[in-house]
């Protein structure tokens, strides 16, 4: 896969880093520039909608809200691993696996777990063949954060967020089919 060329992966890791000065300028013009046919209609518009909702948040209000959904709520953490194996062995070792395929893929985890979000959308974007046990628990695990985000915060904006990664890893599973 051609690493030069921002893909969707990159684009919706960048939407789960924490919230830093100038990143909502950046989210837009990756979203703008993205080339056409990277995103389906479907992506564009769940990436859309959770911009817009962001841009009208403060930068504090936008920490909260990334920290609240995305740190310090248990059940719609955004970890593959616990999300499908709870904190088990199981998890232990898809980690490892995972912790390892990024480091061959030179993917950062920037201080998060190797089974969180944004490096697995990262190690996605840079590989041709994922783990194939990513590939089958990644769209199960999405689907329950955002059943769990739905029932505690039915306007959450990273419900947004992660129904384009849901449609964006639901593509995985028929391209490895």
């Amino acid at each position: 896969m051609e690493t030069n060329t921002l893909s969707a992966f990159d684009l919706l890791a960048d939407a789960f880093d924490y919230p830093q000065p100038g990143q909502f300028a950046t989210l837009e013009s990756e979203l703008n520039n993205m080339p056409a046919g990277m995103l389906t209609a479907g992506q564009k518009q769940a990436l859309g909608s959770f911009l817009s909702k962001i841009r009208a948040l403060k930068l504090g209000e936008w920490e909260e809200l990334h920290t609240r959904t995305l740190d310090l709520n248990p059940p719609a953490a955004p970890y593959i691993g616990f999300q499908t194996w709870g904190e088990s062995y199981q998890r232990g070792e898809f980690m490892a696996r995972m912790s390892r395929v990024l480091m061959e893929t030179g993917v950062d985890t920037d201080g998060e777990l190797p089974d969180h979000l944004a490096p697995v959308l990262r190690y996605l974007a840079r590989t041709d063949e994922p783990l194939p046990e990513l590939v089958q628990t990644l769209t199960p695990a999405v689907q329950r954060i955002l059943a769990v985000l739905r029932s505690a915060d039915p306007g959450n904006p990273y419900i947004d967020l992660l129904e384009a990664v849901r449609e964006l890893c639901s593509n995985l599973k028929k391209e490895a089919a």
